[in-house]
């Protein structure tokens, strides 16, 4: 069996989706590092900054991460269409 051809938007969609809840789960551990006081000295306003630097991270992140995810899914995607026309593809041995 050889893959000749990749559809790009779903793997695209699926690369995103993949990318967005990398994004959730990365901004969720920036965030807690934030919320305890990992950036910023200890001043006054400090906790403050740490706590919106948190918040927006969980909001950040995962659409970031989709995004780039989504594009660059769908970039390769196609270069794989290209190449595997003037190449012949993966070969696949299934069971």
């Amino acid at each position: 069996m050889v893959i000749r051809r990749v559809g790009p938007l779903s793997c695209a969609k699926i690369a995103g989706t993949l990318y967005a809840v990398i994004g959730l789960i990365v901004g969720g551990i920036f965030s807690l590092v934030a919320i305890a006081g990992g950036f910023g000295a200890n001043t006054q306003g400090s906790s403050m900054i740490g706590a919106m630097i948190g918040t927006g991270s969980i909001i950040m992140f995962p659409i970031i991460y989709g995004c780039m995810g989504f594009i660059g899914s769908l970039i390769v995607a196609a270069i794989y269409n290209v190449l595997a026309g003037a190449v012949g593809g993966v070969e696949v041995d299934l069971q």
